[in-house]
C-alpha cells in the first residue's frame, strides 16, 4: 500500500560513495544535496550543508569502506547534522557495511564490532538502514531500527546468464556460502549445479584449499563470494579448480574490497574475469582489465523510492 508522503526526498553523498550516489540520484530524477564533507587541519571531520532540509526525508549514501574509520565517522556526523537540522527522517544507505566480519566472539575476549557499529549508527539518530549483502545476515538483528537488506546476487547472475556459458558449475568458496551459491546458480538456470571448496583458515586472510566437493573437471566454473579482500582465498580456489581440471574460471562478488596485494594476485591468477559490484568505489589504479564493474544504482534507487513511498521493499527479492 502506498502512502502519501508530504515530505520531500533528499539524497546526500558521503565521500566514500559520491560516484554511486550520483548514479542513484540520476535514476531517481533528482539532484544530490549541496553538502561538503571536509576535514580540519587536525583531521577532524567537518560537515557543511548548504541548503534547507527541514522536514525532508533524507537518505545518506555512504559505504564504510577503506579508510573504514574515517568513512564511518563521516556517516555518523552526517546523520547527527541532519537530525539537528530538523529533518523528517534519516535513512543510512550503507552499500558496504564495514566491520561486518567481526560479528561474533570467535575466541575469548574478542569484541563484537558489527554490533558496536550498529549501536553507533542508531545512537547518531538514523531511523532506518538500507544495505546490501551483509557478511553475516544476523547483523540485521543488531539494530533496533528497521533494516532493509538488499541482495546483489541477482545482478551478478543476470550478467552470467547473458554470457550463456556452456558446461557451467557455480562453486562455493566455503561451506558457509552454500545457500548463497545455490540461489545464485538457480538465478542463472535451474540446471546449473554447484560444487563446494573445503578449506581451512589457519589465520585471518589466509586460507588453504583441502578438497573440492562436486564435479568440476572439464567445466567452466564461477566462484561466488560476498566480498573479496586480499584475494588470497579466491586466487587459491581458482588455482585448485584448475588443478582439478576446470576450464575457464570466473569469479564474482558483491563487495570488491581488494586491499593489500589483491590486485597483483588477481592479475597473476588463473581467474579469467572478476565481476564486482560498485558498492565500494574502485580507484583508477585498481581497475585492471580482468575486473568488470556492475552498478547497483538501479536496485538502490528502486529500494529508496519504495521506502519513501511506503511501498514493499521485499518485492525486489
Amino acid at each position: 500500500m502506498t502512502c502519501y508522503n508530504s515530505h520531500k526526498m533528499k539524497l546526500i553523498a558521503g565521500n566514500a560513495s559520491k560516484e554511486l550516489a550520483s548514479k542513484i540520484a540520476k535514476c531517481l530524477g533528482t539532484e544530490l544535496v549541496d553538502c561538503k564533507v571536509d576535514t580540519f587541519s587536525d583531521g577532524e571531520i567537518a560537515v557543511t550543508i548548504n541548503e534547507t532540509i527541514r522536514g525532508c526525508d533524507v537518505f545518506v549514501i555512504q559505504s564504510t569502506s577503506s579508510p573504514v574509520n574515517n568513512n564511518l565517522m563521516e556517516l555518523l556526523i552526517l546523520i547527527d547534522a541532519l537530525k539537528r537540522a530538523s529533518v523528517g527522517s534519516v535513512a543510512a544507505v550503507i552499500p558496504y557495511y564495514g566491520y561486518a566480519r567481526q560479528d561474533r566472539k570467535a575466541k575469548a575476549r574478542d569484541p563484537i564490532t558489527a554490533k558496536l557499529v550498529a549501536n553507533l549508527i542508531t545512537a547518531a539518530g538514523a531511523d532506518r538502514v538500507l544495505t546490501m549483502d551483509l557478511h553475516a545476515g544476523q547483523i540485521q538483528g543488531y539494530f533496533d531500527i528497521p533494516v532493509d537488506h538488499l541482495l546483489g546476487g541477482k545482478i551478478l547472475a543476470d550478467y552470467f546468464k547473458d554470457l550463456n556459458i556452456k558446461d557451467l558449475v557455480v562453486v562455493s568458496p566455503d561451506l558457509g556460502s552454500v545457500t548463497r551459491s545455490r540461489k545464485f546458480a538457480n538465478n542463472i538456470s535451474k540446471e546449473v549445479p554447484i560444487a563446494i571448496i573445503d578449506k581451512r583458515r589457519p589465520k585471518p586472510n589466509v586460507s588453504e584449499v583441502m578438497n573440492i566437493i562436486g564435479e568440476v573437471e572439464g567445466k567452466n566454473v564461477i566462484l561466488l563470494d560476498d566480498m573479496i579482500d586480499t584475494a588470497g582465498t579466491i586466487v587459491n580456489a581458482a588455482s585448485a579448480l584448475k588443478k582439478f581440471g576446470a576450464k575457464d574460471v570466473y569469479a564474482c562478488c558483491t563487495h570488491g574490497v581488494l586491499s593489500g596485494p589483491a590486485i597483483e594476485r588477481i592479475e597473476e591468477s588463473d581467474i579469467k574475469e572478476l565481476i564486482v559490484l560498485d558498492t565500494i568505489e574502485l580507484p583508477a589504479e585498481k581497475r585492471i582489465e580482468k575486473i568488470k564493474i556492475m552498478s547497483v544504482a538501479d536496485v538502490f534507487a528502486d529500494a529508496i523510492n519504495r521506502i519513501y513511498t511506503c511501498d514493499s521493499v521485499s518485492k525486489l527479492f
